[in-house]
């Protein structure tokens, strides 16, 4: 379950732009997703800022969008993150985890909230005319005492692990 109250980190696989969704739809807290800054020159740039999305450049040590997360964090916010750092558009499981994303995490001293979203790739294929069921499934929450001796790798590779083998796990019965 989702805490209620306080600072909290949710971090998951991504294979869709749907992830966000079922995530959101989960927890009645306002979550505010690390987007690459190039969502905010086109288009759409609106929906993005609109739902409190913050904007981040991959190309460089970005403290303007570790401060904003911060921030959210210290005034009891949720912050979402898709640690693989891109959409996965390939035929494996999983991209590799940044560790680099995790590093929000350990500053903040956050419960980080490990989760797995399945099935959102499968939505535009089948949309109008046939239903998608999307499972979105808290694996483990990790408080600062769980993860406070481990390095951001450590940390990336524990959660990308268990994420894995909850997919694998799950591929056969959904």
């Amino acid at each position: 379950v989702i805490p209620d109250k306080g600072p909290i980190i949710i971090a998951g696989n991504h294979k869709h732009i749907y992830d966000q969704c079922p995530v959101i739809m989960s927890t009645k807290r306002p979550i505010h997703y690390m987007a690459k800054k190039e969502y905010f020159d086109g288009k759409l740039s609106f929906f993005f800022k609109f739902v409190g999305c913050i904007p981040v450049n991959r190309e460089i040590k970005d403290e303007n969008a570790k401060n904003i997360a911060l921030e959210v964090l210290n005034n009891n916010g949720a912050i979402g993150i898709f640690p693989e750092g891109t959409r996965n558009k390939t035929d494996a499981i999983m991209l590799p985890f940044h560790p680099g994303s995790f590093k929000i995490v350990t500053l903040a001293k956050a419960p980080l909230v490990i989760s797995c979203v399945l099935n959102t790739e499968k939505v535009h294929k089948r949309t109008p005319f046939r239903r998608t069921t999307i499972y979105f499934d808290i694996l483990k929450v990790l408080y600062y005492e769980d993860y406070k001796d481990m390095t951001t790798v450590e940390l990336s590779e524990y959660s990308r692990n268990l994420i894995l083998e909850h997919i694998k796990e799950e591929k056969g019965d959904r």
